[in-house]
């Protein structure tokens, strides 16, 4: 394990049935906020951390992603044919030309850690990361640039985690912790959608991780846990016996996009500071609110 981390592990093949019926046909990584889809929010993230190499675990109804993150001869014939330069620039530059995509489809839906494991015969023996698109974290620095900057001082795993409430912990995995220093922790152990009194700690995983290859197998080995699925977190587990796996308490706001509340209020959000459209939808919003107190 030297050098950098070359490798993004972007999940992406759930139906995303929360989000039904957009969502019937259309990937919800496709989902956008304002204009631009959570998947391209994912992967500048990580292009921006220093990754070049970008592993989307697909499924069926997958294509739109593969698309978007090709060449389109045809549109940018037309944009150029029009003189939208802008437009032009910015389809060019939805993936720099030094960063390569590869597409790996999951067979079966058997759950994140079976995603995570079918990114093996690419990843190879080096440590990558793995995002969840619908997890969207506004941060700058980013998040996993956090979580890299971290990795490159101790080489060792490292999980986003944030603290939630107690009611919630059985939508998430959560950590039995000991600190380290502020906001970075040492995870001792870790439990799957626990029940609130079963819960070690109120901190929960969320969509952000930095792992070594020594997961893969530990994910070959332990069968299929809660909901029937491989669970990526009984697999981290494992990974505790042999390895420090650190927890990291990252600076920045957490949307999560797989609920219609959270994904409303990203685009909310991000709507304001939009360039194009930012000013206009602030009046707009507050309109809305004083009509409503009204």
């Amino acid at each position: 394990m030297t050098g950098p981390i070359k490798t993004a592990v972007f999940p992406v093949a759930g139906l995303g049935t929360r989000f039904l019926p957009v969502t019937k046909a259309s990937p919800k990584e496709m989902l956008p906020i304002v204009d631009k889809p959570l998947i391209q929010h994912a992967v500048e993230e990580a292009v921006a951390a220093g990754m070049t190499q970008l592993v989307f675990i697909t499924g069926r109804n997958k294509r739109a992603i593969e698309d978007h993150f090709d060449k389109a001869y045809e549109l940018e014939t037309e944009l150029e044919a029009k003189g939208r330069t802008a437009l032009l620039d910015c389809v060019r530059k939805i993936v720099p030309s030094d960063v390569s995509c590869i597409y790996v489809r999951q067979p079966e839906a058997l759950g994140l850690g079976h995603a995570v494991l079918c990114a093996r015969p690419v990843v190879g023996r080096e440590p990558f990361a793995v995002i969840l698109a619908d997890d969207l974290i506004d941060a700058a620095p980013s998040t996993l640039q956090q979580m890299v900057d971290v990795f490159a001082e101790r080489r060792n795993s490292v999980l986003a985690v944030q603290t939630i409430p107690p009611e919630d912990s059985n939508k998430y995995g959560v950590i039995r912790n000991e600190p380290i220093s502020d906001g970075l922790h040492r995870i001792t152990g870790m439990v799957e959608k626990p029940r609130p009194e079963d819960a070690p700690s109120n901190l929960a995983v969320v969509g952000r991780y930095i792992l070594t290859p020594r997961l893969f197998d530990f994910l070959e080995r332990i069968g299929r846990g809660t909901g029937g699925e491989i669970q990526l977190t009984d697999g981290i587990a494992r990974l505790l016996d042999v390895e420090h796996v650190l927890a990291l308490e990252f600076n920045g706001t957490r949307y999560d996009c797989g609920s219609k509340l959270g994904y409303l209020m990203a685009n909310f959000v991000y709507a304001l500071r939009h360039p194009e459209v930012g000013e206009d939808f602030a009046r707009f919003a507050a309109d809305m609110v004083r009509t409503k107190l009204a």
